[in-house]
């Protein structure tokens, strides 16, 4: 054999062809790279679908629970949607709506218990102990009946 290029072929040879017996270089850095790429995807694959379950444990016991519940579903019918639902709705933050709520329920319970002291208090003076019927004996309620 001999070392000549054919002279149909160009004169410039593109740095990532190599002379027979030599190292490919390009082949090489695509195989580190690879191993590389596969290794970080194993990795992000462990960590990804616990990331939700570890972000809401700062948030409320509800959103973690709605998370762990989504979770679940998604591994038991491989529904990878899940899954991004979760990672999604693991990192917003849900409003705190039972504050307000639980400050509201307090004022009525408040308001209605005022009410109550008194109800109580006329109905002490007019309690519903049952009453004798004039002239036949029988006992009936205050209403009547």
């Amino acid at each position: 054999m001999t070392d000549q290029i054919n002279p149909l072929a160009t004169h410039y040879l593109p740095p990532f062809i190599t002379a027979p017996g030599q190292t490919d270089s390009l082949l090489v850095g695509i195989g580190i790279f690879l191993l590389a790429v596969v290794f970080l995807l194993g990795i992000a694959f462990v960590w990804l679908p616990s990331l939700h379950e570890r972000v809401p444990h700062t948030g409320q016991k509800l959103q973690f629970e709605v998370v762990a519940i989504l979770c679940l579903l998604a591994l038991f019918t491989h529904n990878n949607l899940l899954w991004g639902i979760a990672l999604i709705l693991a990192f917003i933050d849900l409003p705190d709506l039972a504050s307000p709520l639980g400050r509201i329920s307090d004022t009525l319970e408040r308001l209605a218990g005022s009410g109550r002291k008194d109800a109580a208090g006329s109905a002490a003076e007019a309690p519903d102990a049952p009453e004798q019927a004039p002239g036949t004996g029988e006992t009936t309620t205050a209403k009547g009946h």
